[in-house]
């Protein structure tokens, strides 16, 4: 259960077991002032869709919120098992917290799955324990749980259920998760996660510390002939990654004319 002041998102809740009507009314509010870096609803979506992207962007707000703003691991993991059991009851008809009470009149509606809400708790979960990724691989698999499950939400939403639409979703999510990753390198930095493959960097001359790579760079003297050299390694490493994020998405751009 969420303690008092813990979760800045939780000031303008209502109380459990409050009305559908309130519920609605919380999660369009909160996917219309909480910052981000695109429009959770825009105008060319479908007006009746609205309502169900606000309730389904704040379950996935909530999620994050819950890995990603609580300082402790141990107490994000209580908070993840506690919003797993919030979803749980939702599905059972049973919902309190508001954001599953307007959650279960999508999922009802759109006869949605229970698999794609908990595989997003898996990856915010991993968040909590896992801080570097090895390989290209182990980072795509991270994708898996973190990004995937939105795609096929958002598909649900919309009314398509098929594999082939859902295959292009994904691989079209794990481009756009990628994407976000090499441009928050230095904020997740901060949160003392590093989603480049520490192989990748490695065979760029690259290697982990606490201001994320530095190398001995042995006859090199000055600070300034060490920077631009840590530069010039850098922006190749993020070449080779852009090119191998294209690789996964401009194969399934058609993605894009599969949904109306």
């Amino acid at each position: 259960m969420l303690r008092a002041n813990e979760l800045e998102i939780a000031a303008n809740v209502p109380p459990s077991g409050c009305t559908p009507e309130a519920a609605q009314q919380y999660t369009r509010w909160l996917a219309t002032h909480h910052y981000e870096n695109f429009n959770v609803v825009s105008w060319l979506l479908p007006k009746e869709l609205h309502q169900h992207f606000y309730n389904l962007y704040a379950y996935c707000r909530w999620a994050d919120d819950l890995g990603d703003e609580i300082p402790e691991a141990a107490r994000a993991l209580e908070l993840l098992d506690w919003w797993e059991q919030e979803l749980s009851s939702c599905y059972e008809g049973n919902p309190s917290h508001p954001v599953f009470v307007a959650l279960r009149e999508t999922v009802v509606a759109k006869d949605i799955p229970k698999q794609p809400f908990r595989d997003l708790l898996r990856a915010f979960r991993q968040d909590q324990a896992v801080k570097r990724y090895e390989t290209w691989d182990a980072v795509l698999d991270y994708c898996v749980y973190s990004a995937n499950p939105v795609g096929r939400l958002v598909l649900y939403l919309c009314g398509y259920r098929d594999e082939e639409r859902q295959r292009l979703s994904d691989a079209t999510c794990t481009a756009l998760q990628l994407a976000n990753f090499w441009q928050d390198v230095a904020r997740d930095l901060e949160k003392g996660r590093i989603y480049i493959p520490l192989d990748l960097a490695a065979a760029h001359g690259l290697k982990e510390s606490a201001d994320l790579f530095k190398e001995d760079l042995g006859g090199v003297s000055t600070e300034e002939c060490m920077a631009i050299l840590l530069l010039t390694r850098y922006f190749d490493m993020l070449k080779e990654i852009g090119s191998r994020s294209n690789t996964i998405m401009l194969p399934h751009a058609p993605v894009t004319t599969r949904v109306r």
